[in-house]
């Protein structure tokens, strides 16, 4: 069972067809189950008996997440793997104590992937879609895996499974959902 978390402003916004949906149906492609909980519900219990956790994005205007970073405390211990997507991105930088700052991007852009994993595979150059007014700051403990330093596009923690991308893999690269479910 793979958790996906809902970081919409709210449990059952309309956002939620556009941001979890997409997530939700990669997922059961991938052939996992997953359950859909806003974060709002998650305290850490709620990971027990998940596989996996993915923090989905949510809409260019809505950031009340980043206001509630400490909700988040649960994702520094979490013993499973985590991905998060565009604002699931910049909760889990937040959390390890990167700062969320304004980056502005919408539509298709070339992403280089920089450095190799079981994510993104091997270096090259991919089409990611974008849709976000932030991006994060690289938190200590953490290795930039496409972008730049200053345009992080997914980064790696270096000694747990965790990933973050900016971009919107549910849009354009829904096999980045797959290799993260086959992880």
């Amino acid at each position: 069972m793979i958790l996906l978390i809902d970081l919409c402003y709210k449990k059952g916004s309309l956002s939620r067809s556009e941001f979890v949906d997409p997530i939700r149906d990669c997922v059961r492609r991938a052939g996992s189950l997953s359950k859909v909980l806003h974060f709002s519900e998650v305290k850490g219990d709620e990971i027990k008996g998940c596989e996996k956790v993915i923090l989905c994005g949510t809409a260019l205007k809505d950031n009340i997440y980043a206001k509630n970073i400490e909700s988040f405390s649960w994702i520094r211990e979490c013993k499973v793997p985590i991905l998060g997507i565009c604002a699931g991105m910049q909760v889990i930088g937040s959390s390890f104590g990167g700062a969320i700052v304004s980056q502005p991007k919408i539509g298709l852009e070339q992403i280089e992937i920089t450095t190799e994993t079981g994510l993104l595979g091997q270096s090259r150059m991919i089409e990611g879609y974008h849709l976000h007014n932030y991006g994060i700051t690289l938190p200590e403990g953490f290795l930039i895996v496409a972008g730049t330093r200053s345009s992080i596009e997914a980064f790696k923690h270096q000694e747990k499974p965790i990933y973050g991308i900016l971009f919107h893999p549910e849009v354009r690269n829904r096999w980045i959902i797959k290799r993260f479910v086959q992880l």
